[in-house]
């Protein structure tokens, strides 16, 4: 399996990181830190200090991250001229939604999740397609979908941010609060560290099994969204407003985005071990990439997931002794995010220490998942407690 030609230059090239950077990406940093000087300028006077640190570290990360993939720098861009125009469309009423063209047909936050959906899923057949018809066509076909199902998962939130605000003016927060909110967020988080893995491993015929996870969190969204109604945008509880929020809640789902892609390439893995003993020259056999790769594949997915998962649950402590006076308090989620990290932190330890590979690995990792689904969802439609507030 080739290794994609910038990744093979950047490991070969010896300067100082700031001295490998060309014009295009000192310009993409000043764009970036402009847009959040400008951002500060305009709303600074209603940020405390944290929200401020929390503005200009999200600079510098997206700085960093169009330093070190480039194409991400499309996506944000691209992402944010739309939510730009989307707001400028809106003005000051949320009316404007079912009046203007645009708005209804395309970059409402509804219109976005609606193309968003439909592209993850269309994804999925082309992927599926790319894999049982051997066409790199169709899976390069799949991978555009899934870039720009991306942009619309982006944009569907930046507006919905706006949208908070246009509800009411005591109503406004960042639009991770509620399942609906955070399933999206879950969805593209995971999209986009795929397409990362993809990129880095010069491989697509994985796209079929992690799209296909990201096609039922879709299915959940417009559930949640016709059945439940769930678009409709309600006041945070108390607990929510804080600057905490922004900084949990992303940590936690790129932790559950990463725990989703090992899980469904263990799934590939395990075809593929059962294929080579069938058949060793089937289809499945020669298709799949090679095992060493998926198991390099789950073990950097769950070590990028645990070490973002635990920032999320040190955070997470320190909200609750801010919100409700205690670090811990045995919480039935609190419970199940511990459960959660030991889990993932005995698969580390095993396969650091102990030397285990494969089909006992992959299996951990199909079950962690489930753990992991029901400490997300599991916990707020059967148990009760402090985090009642996202029950189904």
């Amino acid at each position: 399996m080739s290794v994609p030609k910038d990744v093979i230059e950047q490991s070969l090239d010896t300067r100082s990181y700031f001295k490998r950077r060309n014009v295009w990406d000192w310009s993409w940093a000043l764009l970036v830190m402009a847009a959040t000087t400008t951002a500060y300028v305009l709303y600074g006077q209603y940020m405390g200090i944290y929200d401020v640190m929390i503005l200009f570290g999200t600079g510098l990360g997206l700085v960093a991250l169009g330093w070190y993939w480039k194409a991400t720098r499309v996506l944000i861009l691209a992402s944010a001229v739309a939510s730009l125009a989307a707001i400028g469309f809106y003005g000051d009423s949320l009316a404007n939604a079912q009046q203007n063209f645009f708005l209804k047909y395309l970059l409402s936050n509804q219109a976005a999740v609606m193309w968003m959906s439909a592209l993850f899923v269309m994804a999925t057949g082309s992927y599926l397609l790319g894999l049982v018809a051997r066409s790199d066509f169709a899976l390069r076909v799949g991978s555009a979908m899934t870039w720009t199902a991306a942009g619309f998962g982006l944009i569907a939130l930046l507006v919905r941010w706006r949208e908070t605000y246009l509800a009411g003016p005591d109503m406004g927060y960042i639009p991770v609060s509620n399942l609906y909110e955070v399933f999206i967020q879950f969805a593209v988080v995971t999209a986009l560290l795929y397409l990362h893995y993809e990129r880095r491993f010069n491989n697509r015929t994985l796209g079929v099994f992690v799209l296909a996870s990201i096609s039922s969190m879709v299915a959940f969204i417009l559930w949640y969204t016709f059945d439940r109604q769930a678009h409709e945008i309600e006041p945070l509880v108390p607990a929510l407003r804080s600057w905490w929020m922004t900084i949990h809640v992303p940590a936690n789902f790129i932790g559950y985005g990463t725990f989703t892609i090992a899980a469904m390439v263990g799934v590939a893995y395990l075809l593929k071990a059962r294929a080579e003993r069938v058949n060793p020259s089937g289809y499945l056999a020669n298709r799949l990439p090679s095992r060493e790769v998926m198991d390099d594949v789950m073990y950097k997915a769950i070590a990028l997931g645990f070490a973002f998962f635990t920032i999320a649950t040190v955070l997470g402590a320190m909200w609750a002794a801010e919100a409700w006076g205690g670090y811990w308090s045995w919480d039935p989620k609190e419970t199940w995010a511990l459960i959660v990290w030991l889990n993932y932190a005995a698969w580390l330890h095993l396969r650091l220490t102990k030397g285990w590979r494969g089909v006992p690995l992959a299996w951990w990792a199909i079950v962690g998942l489930f753990i992991t689904l029901f400490a997300f969802i599991g916990v707020n439609m059967f148990l009760a407690g402090l985090h009642s507030y996202g029950e189904l």
